[in-house]
């Protein structure tokens, strides 16, 4: 049998044979996808967790230009079940060592995160102190790493200065698989946030910024998709077909954390069936450039009050793109994304309001060798008067500015400065709130320390 290898800087493989066996095709493609990651380790500058460097033994610096953003290292190592691994294994063969029955790594994969910050407003908000100092903002617990040869996870306990609990969940199951002589990548999720599972820096899990104060104010209107994290549980398929185009179905049902479990009738917004979440992207790499164009969106039905009764009915669609060059003193990346949302709220058997609402976003990064980084984003809603907004207007139309720098002196530690710049809040620039409150008044300054380890 010959085999034909061939690397190219941008990490994209190709295998050819004159044989069609499956087995062939499977083991070319497992070498293949092994030299890829090895290559990719050297061009390239998850959350940023130690224990996944300790299980590979690469640096950060191979997943991630700026802790969460990914790499292309980074998008395929998340794809593939967060179970490469570079370090002692306990393993168990059988049927003459050609199927793996257990293959342990030699210590836990634990990792542990800090945060902790300052938060000034330009001007104090009625019966709060300002200048505010969260230590801790965060404190969480990681078990990240390969369980099994096709397993892998990312599990994430936070404490938040308030409570203990469950955050962040995805647990895989990935394999590969050829058409032809095409790559498929292909899995399945358990997770609790719709978009947590998601491999682009584009969707609200993972989009800029990736941390901001807890203590400033802030609109008060946002997209379903943005409120269900650790309210829910999904189980989901996905695949990505020759490095080029992915695929997900994922269906969601309610686990609200500090509800009653079941849901019952002193439960809210608990979801009616099912609500399923899909997600669509094409992508290309070419020399040192990287594009990524997609859609996703969630339709969700749930109860107002209890598990019976009028429903609020949401459908968000969305779009986004993504865009990464390589430099030679760093790299440059730019996100953007547009989600439209569609509410309907019952008020009766036989009336019903309507609601629209559209998030838009977009930054653009540039991450220096040296560790600095520096990003500018810009956002901006709009929609229906809705009355849950409770200013003068009634109207989510907010938008503004966030301008962030940032330093890495080591690969696994972050200082960030950040300000927010607001120039509508909830339907005003001025007396928003009918107390005389400026948008501007709600500018934030924000200092973050985030340590990985």
């Amino acid at each position: 049998m010959k085999i034909l290898v061939q690397l190219k800087r941008d990490g994209i493989s190709y295998c050819t044979m004159n044989s069609t066996e499956t087995s062939s095709v499977l083991v070319c493609l497992r070498k293949l996808f092994i030299l890829n990651l090895a290559l990719m380790v050297n061009i390239g500058l998850i959350k940023a967790l130690p224990s996944y460097a300790r299980q590979t033994g690469m640096s950060c610096t191979a997943c991630h230009t700026s802790f969460p953003e990914l790499t292309s290292l980074g998008r395929q190592f998340k794809l593939n079940g967060y179970t490469m691994t570079g370090m002692q294994t306990i393993e168990s063969k059988e049927d003459s060592d050609r199927v793996t029955r257990l293959k342990l790594l030699s210590t836990l994969p634990l990792s542990a995160m800090f945060q902790s910050s300052f938060t000034n407003i330009a001007k104090d908000v009625i019966s709060t102190q300002n200048n505010s100092v969260s230590f801790p903002q965060q404190f969480s617990l990681f078990f990240a790493g390969q369980v099994t040869p096709h397993i892998g996870t990312f599990i994430q306990m936070t404490y938040d200065g308030h409570t203990f609990g469950m955050d962040n969940a995805d647990i895989r199951f990935s394999n590969q698989a050829s058409i032809g002589t095409r790559n498929l990548i292909y899995g399945l999720t358990l997770n609790n946030n719709p978009s947590v599972q998601d491999v682009w820096n584009t969707l609200p899990a993972w989009r800029f910024p990736s941390s901001s104060s807890d203590a400033a104010p802030t609109p008060a209107k946002s997209t379903i998709m943005e409120n269900l994290s650790t309210q829910v549980a999904g189980l989901g398929a996905y695949t990505l077909f020759n490095n080029l185009l992915f695929a997900e179905l994922t269906v969601y049902r309610s686990a609200q954390q500090g509800a009653p479990n079941p849901a019952d009738s002193s439960s809210t917004m608990t979801i009616d069936g099912i609500a399923p979440y899909w997600r669509l992207a094409l992508q290309h790499q070419w020399a040192d450039n990287y594009f990524e164009l997609g859609t996703f969106g969630i339709a969700s039905k749930h109860f107002l009050h209890g598990i019976s009764g009028n429903m609020n009915k949401f459908t968000d669609v969305g779009f986004d793109f993504q865009y990464e060059r390589r430099l030679t003193f760093g790299s440059f990346a730019l996100h953007s994304s547009l989600i439209n949302e569609t509410e309907t709220i019952d008020t009766s058997t036989t009336q019903h309001i309507n609601l629209n609402f559209h998030s838009f976003k977009v930054d653009g990064s540039l991450y220096l060798n040296k560790g600095l980084g520096a990003t500018i984003g810009y956002f901006a809603t709009t929609g229906s008067e809705d009355a849950s907004v409770g200013s003068v207007t009634n109207k989510p139309n907010s938008n503004g500015i966030i301008l962030q720098l940032e330093y890495l002196p080591w690969y696994n530690t972050k200082f960030t400065i950040q300000y927010v710049m607001y120039n509508k809040f909830d339907g005003g620039t001025g007396n928003y709130d009918g107390f005389g409150r400026k948008a501007a008044n709600n500018n934030t300054l924000y200092i973050l320390a985030w340590l990985n380890f």
